[in-house]
């Protein structure tokens, strides 16, 4: 099977886990595909709403790179909300071996780039 067609089976795959999970309550389900939905956010939704055994699917098909950077996108900027998720994945996923102070220096970098981009 070439990388290509087991990536689209695993996004599949994905999107019916997260269909199952109704993450999507706000899409017309009709008129969407698993195409629809952009690596980055799929990672992020898996992260945030799917077990284990799915989050490792993902570091079969995506780079590191791929994943922390959607992590870091998505998931980061969620603060306290998603802190104790956060500081798991940290731990987990990218061997962050202090995620407290990884999660308080990122948030603090977010937060500067918000107000110097204001």
């Amino acid at each position: 099977m070439s990388d290509e067609i087991h990536i689209e089976s695993v996004r599949k795959q994905l999107f019916a886990k997260l269909i199952k999970e109704k993450v999507f309550w706000s899409y017309n389900m009709k008129d969407t595909t698993p195409s629809d939905i952009s690596d980055e956010v799929l990672i992020a939704l898996t992260y945030k709403y799917l077990d284990l055994q799915e989050i490792d699917l993902l570091k079969r098909v995506f780079s590191a790179k791929k994943l922390k950077d959607s992590w870091i996108k998505y998931l980061l900027p969620e603060g306290d909300y998603l802190y104790t998720l956060n500081r798991f994945l940290a731990w987990y996923c990218f061997d962050i071996k202090h995620p407290d102070s990884y999660l308080k220096a990122m948030t603090t970098r977010y937060h500067n780039k918000l107000i110097n981009n204001a």
